[in-house]
């Protein structure tokens, strides 16, 4: 396993370079070390030269270095491997944050699958308007959407990654369905290559409380979603701290004005073997 330092390096070179869904269940783009080998994150001249390149891309908008600062986007997507030429589902792409990433990053060969569950949309409906206007767009021909049953992720293909940003704690809960988090993992599953990646961003709730704050502070136990991969069939790859933060004690709303924002998020990386 790799545990990847939290670094703040970076945000130099991404700014030299560069020059929530409704306030419901459905959320936008708002650790366990074990065995685990250290090893230090990429500093600001290390970032693999596509990722650097879509980082300071301006099709991305002009707050996207400010962004870039606060999400750890590029650093992310070091981290998770993405390479020109990948496919890529973006399960549940909110404002599109990391699908104008992937999408720079992966370039003309490779494409960028933005997948709504029907019931997600149904509670986002501004974003997945403005989701299927960039898709395709001049700026991101690469980008296509879809809405889906909750309980299938189908792409043309299959992919080399499947990521998903502080969504997969809303699966539990009531207004997706609900659904069984093996059987979005199952779906998961089958939609990757062998040897492709799962990663999982969510806002972590307090050890030992599995999923019973899901639908209430919008958290999941980071060990409960680790076991729930692992039992369907991924390999544990490793983690990263470049979201966390100390200071938030898990026990406020992740929409909770002194927290929003900066809630302590884990980053798990998953494989498919193969």
């Amino acid at each position: 396993m790799i545990r990847i330092a939290r670094t703040h390096l970076l945000l130099a070179g991404i700014a030299a370079l560069a020059a929530c869904t409704p306030a419901s269940n459905a959320e936008t783009d708002n650790a366990e070390a074990g065995n685990a080998q250290t090893a230090a994150a990429p500093a600001d001249n290390a970032l693999p030269p596509a990722i650097a390149a879509a980082a300071a891309d301006p099709a991305r908008g002009p707050d996207a270095a400010t962004t870039d600062a606060r999400r750890h986007g590029p650093e992310i997507l070091a981290f998770a491997g993405v390479k020109p030429g990948d496919k890529v589902i973006d399960l549940i792409p909110g404002g599109g944050y990391w699908t104008k990433l992937f999408a720079r990053t992966v370039g003309a060969n490779g494409h960028v699958y933005g997948i709504w569950p029907t019931p997600y949309a149904n509670e986002a409906k501004t974003n997945v308007t403005d989701y299927q206007k960039l898709a395709g767009s001049t700026d991101f021909p690469n980008v296509s959407a879809s809405i889906e049953p909750a309980t299938e992720i189908k792409a043309p293909e299959k992919v080399d990654l499947v990521f998903t940003s502080q969504n997969y704690h809303d699966y539990p809960d009531k207004f997706m369905g609900p659904v069984d988090p093996a059987v979005l993992n199952k779906a998961v599953y089958e939609a990757l290559k062998p040897g492709g990646t799962y990663l999982i961003i969510d806002h972590a709730a307090p050890a030992g409380s599995g999923l019973s704050d899901t639908d209430t502070l919008h958290r999941i136990d980071p060990a409960t979603v680790k076991e729930q991969v692992t039992s369907a069939g991924f390999e544990f790859v490793g983690s990263s701290d470049l979201l966390a933060n100390p200071a938030d004690d898990h026990t406020k709303k992740v929409f909770d004005p002194s927290i929003r924002g900066h809630t302590d998020q884990f980053i798990y990386k998953f494989r498919k073997p193969g």
